[in-house]
């Protein structure tokens, strides 16, 4: 499972671009991973480990600006389909999934 966590947050002033990167510093201090500008991702193994990931982003919203979470499937997030420019790119995952036999 994959969650993602997409944010537009204000930075006219000193004080919003210290709470913007007080909370993009704690989404990479709890495993997330910048996919774009203001997107970031975390692969959870399971839906309870995503859920304490999500309630983690949750207890440090901003108090102004717009954040949304979204969880996709590892299949979901396979089929996903990048461009740069108008050539296509592989999407890779930014970890190593450990597979026990």
């Amino acid at each position: 499972m994959w969650v993602l966590v997409f944010f537009d947050l204000p930075t006219e002033t000193k004080k919003d671009r210290k709470v913007y990167t007080v909370f993009r510093d704690k989404l990479i201090k709890d495993g997330f991973t910048m996919f774009q500008f203001s997107i970031y991702l975390r692969h959870c193994a399971s839906r309870e480990n995503a859920d304490v990931h999500i309630q983690r982003v949750k207890n440090n919203l901003p108090p102004h600006g717009q954040v949304g979470i979204l969880c996709i499937t590892d299949k979901q997030f396979g089929n996903m389909e990048l461009f740069i420019g108008k050539k296509e790119k592989e999407v890779t995952t930014p970890y190593q999934q450990l597979e026990l036999f």
